[in-house]
């Protein structure tokens, strides 16, 4: 007895929850509040560029403005995303501080003039450059440090969204591509828990979204086979638009640098080319987030859930503007322009199999995101957490096709390759997609 409770260690366990939790749960308070602040700002951005349609004149100068604060001062804040994934693999140099009010100022500045881009990468890297912040005020070990870096990620990510279980996982799913982090489990979801309950404690307010379920369906849909070859189908096309829109937007990203040396000017070139494309295509329904519509008529993520809500090709005029919006230097994230590209493609492929259109826009909404981001199990339970688990079988089979056809590819070249999808020779836990993409 003696030694099996020698085993255990009840009071190290203990005593290692309250510390994780401890450390953890300020990380949620400081990046759910952050997130509260940038969700309100966002919304009233977004509602001066609808009152002002002249504000998309300023794209580029706007563009300059922010590539020109990120060239002179950001000192690798720049790196985004992928400095935190590559600070959490291998801390050295860390998170700058000057992250989270940056990439605050430049996603606001991005959405006010029109650019198209989403507000995951915005919370995120606020998260993260806050949990670096207090690890350093704390003078936390190298390994404490890894964790509190993916506990602000976890934070920033459930509280922008409401999803504090996908926050977690996501947390430790994105940075190794099939592997999970399960060390930072305690602490991840701590942070993530905290965040949400303190951004809606602040009063935001997170997007409602409906699937409906026949009366008496029960709590789970019976599986329906033909259904169920429909959505495998949808999944592939799913996994395949997570690809074009990763291998477009660092296609690009390479482009610009080539071809304009001097980074502010990059926004600038990325400006005009999103002005010209409204102007192209007489719609400005694929700027900004795409949540909601401007007027009733404008196609969004909402209106991706009926009949009728989007046009056969919403989906890559989406993907097309935020590509060029974000590769050229604007600030923001992928993930919201991802939905939309997800819903609106749902709602085509629905139509078209006969299928309920509004289940196709949710799968696609989770499925497009789980092939770009590589972090099938998060995406499958922000399914459920936004839906609800009805169809969890379908989020689930939706975002684990998707994930394997979107191949070694994502939107954050930072990744390391754990377990490949079909080339074993790349899943070594070393190599990382920049390096598999320069090897091509």
């Amino acid at each position: 007895m003696k030694r099996l409770l020698r085993s255990l260690n009840p009071l190290g366990t203990v005593w290692l929850l309250l510390r994780w939790t401890a450390l953890a749960a300020p990380v949620g308070v400081l990046s759910g509040s952050a997130s509260a602040l940038f969700l309100w700002s966002l919304d009233e951005a977004t509602q001066l560029r609808w009152q002002h349609g002249w504000l998309l004149w300023l794209l580029p100068v706007s563009g300059f403005v922010v590539g020109w604060v990120y060239h002179r001062h950001g000192r690798g804040s720049e790196g985004g995303n992928n400095l935190l994934i590559d600070q959490i693999h291998a801390p050295g140099g860390g998170v700058p501080v000057r992250m989270a009010p940056l990439v605050l100022g430049g996603t606001l500045l991005t959405h006010l003039c029109g650019g198209s881009a989403g507000r995951e990468g915005t919370a995120v890297q606020m998260g993260g450059s806050l949990a670096s912040l207090l690890g350093r005020m704390l003078r936390v070990s190298q390994e404490h440090w890894r964790v509190l870096l993916m506990s602000g990620v976890a934070a920033g990510f459930g509280s922008v969204f409401g999803t504090p279980l996908a926050g977690a996982v996501f947390a430790m799913e994105v940075l190794v591509v099939g592997r999970m982090q399960y060390q930072a489990l305690i602490p991840v979801l701590v942070a993530s828990l905290v965040g949400d309950a303190t951004c809606s404690a602040w009063g935001a307010h997170h997007t409602v979204y409906h699937i409906a379920i026949a009366p008496g369906a029960g709590a789970h849909a019976a599986l329906d086979g033909w259904l169920l070859a429909k959505v495998v189908g949808a999944a592939a096309l799913f996994g395949l638009a997570s690809w074009c829109f990763a291998e477009l937007t660092h296609g690009l990203q390479a482009l610009y640098r080539r071809l304009i040396p001097y980074a502010p000017l990059r926004p600038v070139a990325g400006g005009v080319a999103v002005i010209a494309l409204v102007y192209l295509l007489g719609t400005r329904d694929y700027l900004g987030l795409g949540v909601y519509g401007q007027t009733p008529e404008s196609v969004s993520i909402l209106s991706a859930f009926t009949a009728g809500g989007a046009t056969p090709w919403s989906w890559l005029w989406k993907l097309l503007f935020t590509a060029v919006t974000l590769a050229a230097g604007f600030k923001g994230g992928e993930v919201t322009p991802l939905f939309f590209v997800g819903a609106t493609l749902g709602n085509v492929l629905g139509t078209l199999a006969g299928a309920p259109v509004d289940l196709f826009a949710g799968l696609g909404f989770v499925a497009v995101f789980a092939g770009a981001t590589n972090t099938p199990l998060a995406c499958t339970l922000m399914g459920i957490e936004l839906f609800g688990g009805h169809y969890a079988v379908y989020f689930a089979v939706a975002c684990f096709v998707a994930y394997f056809c979107s191949g070694h590819t994502g939107i954050y070249l930072a990744q390391r390759i754990g377990v490949a999808k079909h080339t074993p020779a790349a899943g070594d836990g070393r190599t990382t997609l920049r390096q598999l993409r320069e090897r091509r």
